[in-house]
């Protein structure tokens, strides 16, 4: 409520020219404090909060990989000559398409990767007892290109094969997916994965690697983690895109527990010996070698 104050006694106001005039020169005044406060506002938020481009989308400086390859080596268990070979193929498949072998153990390896390169784009874990077998096929080509993961994408299947009751997001794009990992009959394929750089991508790992959950003593490690980690938090599963076997992850003939059309085929792009290193009966040297020599032969690398 506002209440009308009569003039004093005496009161003779100015005249109307003036009184517009002091109108005019107050407003002025106003609006140029009002113009500087605002820019000085605007100049003290940009220096105390400047402004990074989000690590998801920005390019890296010229000359950075767009995909880091992480294979853990264990030269304990297996000869030099093996680990050579599996060496020789990381790098001449990093070679062909800019990026970087790299050998840590499984999750903190990749998050140590990320830290190592911050310009980097995707990082890709794949399992040492795997061979590139496509060379001159990129991964973006197979597999990140838009339209190309778009067409991949496994919508409204069980997350963990045959029949579990939580099932990938059927509205997804390929623009919402950080995490790229394939199953095989029984489980999601941790031996062979792509995880996009990102802030996702660190709450990612490191709930994965949570002592909570390697507390579980969950039987098969990181992979029923995982299992765990994606049915039970939609922020994680709403963020991972379910391809075919084949694509990343295609098994050798020898190896148990291939998905339907999960066993490899010639053109494939990689072929893993998924269970070599755990059943007394096979050697993962001697199913590796007819490949090996099948894809040095291709490459001339002898």
């Amino acid at each position: 409520m506002q209440f009308a104050v009569p003039p004093r006694k005496g009161f003779s106001p100015a005249p109307y020219a003036r009184t517009s005039f002091l109108t005019f020169q107050r407003r002025k005044q106003l609006k140029t404090i009002i113009i500087l406060s605002v820019t000085f506002l605007a100049v003290f938020f940009l220096l105390s909060h400047p402004f990074y481009p989000s690590i998801r989308t920005a390019a890296g400086p010229v000359g950075s990989p767009g995909v880091v390859i992480v294979t853990l080596l264990d030269r304990a268990m297996y000869s030099d000559t093996y680990l050579q070979k599996i060496i020789k193929n990381r790098e001449d498949y990093a070679q062909r398409h800019g990026n970087y072998p790299r050998s840590w153990a499984i999750v903190p390896a990749v998050r140590h990767a990320m830290a190592s390169h911050p310009s980097a784009t995707y990082f890709f874990h794949l399992d040492v007892h795997a061979l590139f077998m496509n060379s001159n096929e990129s991964l973006e080509a197979r597999l990140l290109n838009r339209h190309r993961l778009e067409s991949l994408m496994r919508r409204d299947v069980p997350v963990v094969p045959p029949d579990s009751i939580i099932r990938t997001f059927s509205h997804l794009q390929p623009e919402d997916i950080d995490l790229i990992i394939t199953s095989d009959a029984e489980d999601l394929s941790t031996g062979s994965f792509v995880l996009k750089q990102g802030d996702f991508a660190r709450f990612f790992l490191d709930t994965w690697f949570d002592p909570l959950y390697r507390s579980y003593n969950f039987a098969k490690a990181e992979t029923h983690s995982l299992e765990h980690i994606v049915q039970w938090h939609p922020t994680v599963l709403a963020r991972m895109a379910l391809v075919p076997q084949r694509v990343m992850n295609s098994y050798s003939k020898e190896s148990t527990r291939a998905a339907v059309d999960g066993t490899y085929k010639d053109g494939d792009s990689i072929i893993r010996f998924f269970g070599c290193d755990t059943d007394p009966n096979r050697d993962c040297e001697r199913e590796m070698k007819p490949y090996y020599n099948l894809w040095a032969t291709k490459v001339e690398i002898k």
